[in-house]
């Protein structure tokens, strides 16, 4: 039988057609936050293994100013998944502080590694301890950074007034160095490029500030979001005693909106395959799956990441609190 040419025509696109839904892509776009940190680089990791492992998906990793920036592109309901401190994205969920323009629908796909507050000078500006700070000129973050927002709690904690100057990590960093302000405060994970850089420094010794004093007040004010901890000695040239800090956790977060089989498989890739992202970030290799707690953070899980936990026996509730023994 001889098919005619309008329906062989006919025929011919709609294989075309089938043809290309099955190599449909999905792209998104991962929120990060500045070169000189570490949202950034692990970020690129993440961008490369889910595209490499996950079936029609292509991620791309952008520079952004950091955890609220990245809350606002998800907000905007384009293709984002972002990083966040956990305070940040309480903010965003509860539509207070920098989202009073509206809430945004957020889930938690996972709990990533601890974010340290670095309270940074160096030993010739003769700051050694928050009160010292009092008058100098200080970084505070990149506007539109979730150190900017944590920096503004441990401050007001400190009860502390400074001329505040909003710069990212890098930028801070060569600020102190020219003497153009007399220290930065910066959160992220272990060690940070530029604080590296500048405890690099010929002629230059870091001197960090500690400040884990402040966690209960920070609590008492914001939630029980924060909790003390240690930057060991080893970790930047210069340091002589280990600096006891403030700590909070960060999040990968999604729209609410993401189906089911996105989350499932970002959320199983990065675990998976995280000896892979350790290459790109020492900071990968906390990312871990007894980590994976609904009390350490602030926004819900996705469904797709409950999904595979299940699957795999991860408990993300929180452990009983043990009863105390009773006296004889």
């Amino acid at each position: 039988m001889i098919i005619p040419r309008r329906l062989s025509s006919l025929a011919l696109a709609l294989t075309v057609f089938v043809s290309g839904a099955s190599f449909a892509t999905e792209n998104i776009s991962i929120g990060t936050g500045g070169t000189g940190g570490v949202y950034y680089p692990l970020g690129g990791g993440f961008a490369s293994v889910l595209s490499k492992y996950v079936p029609g998906l292509q991620a791309t990793a952008e520079v952004t100013g950091g955890s609220v920036a990245n809350l606002k592109l998800i907000g905007t309901g384009k293709p984002y998944i972002g990083f966040s401190m956990v305070d940040a994205a309480k903010d965003a969920s509860n539509g207070e502080g920098k989202f009073t323009d509206g809430k945004i629908a957020l889930r938690t796909l996972l709990i990533l590694y601890p974010n340290r507050m670095h309270v940074v000078s160096t030993t010739n500006t003769g700051v050694k301890t928050m009160a010292d700070l009092k008058g100098k000129r200080v970084s505070v973050g990149d506007i539109g950074s979730a150190t900017e927002l944590m920096s503004t709690r441990l401050l007001d904690a400190a009860k502390v007034d400074v001329k505040r100057e909003r710069l990212s990590v890098a930028e801070s960093v060569n600020a102190l160095k020219d003497r153009k302000i007399d220290a930065f405060m910066w959160v992220g994970g272990l060690p940070t490029a530029a604080v590296s850089d500048l405890a690099n420094t010929p002629g230059l010794t870091i001197q960090m500030i500690d400040h884990a004093q402040l966690v209960d007040p920070m609590n008492k004010a914001h939630g029980n979001l924060y909790y003390a901890d240690t930057i060991k000695k080893e970790v930047y040239k210069g340091m002589t005693v280990d600096n006891k800090i403030a700590s909070i956790a960060n999040i990968l977060v999604a729209p609410a909106s993401m189906s089911e089989t996105t989350a499932y498989n970002i959320v199983k890739t990065i675990l998976e395959k995280r000896e892979e992202l350790r290459q790109v970030h020492a900071s990968a290799a906390e990312i871990l799956p007894e980590n994976q707690k609904v009390a350490a953070t602030s926004v819900p899980f996705h469904p797709g990441a409950l999904k595979y936990f299940k699957e795999k026996g991860i408990s993300v509730e929180a452990a009983p609190a043990k009863k105390a023994a009773k006296k004889n």
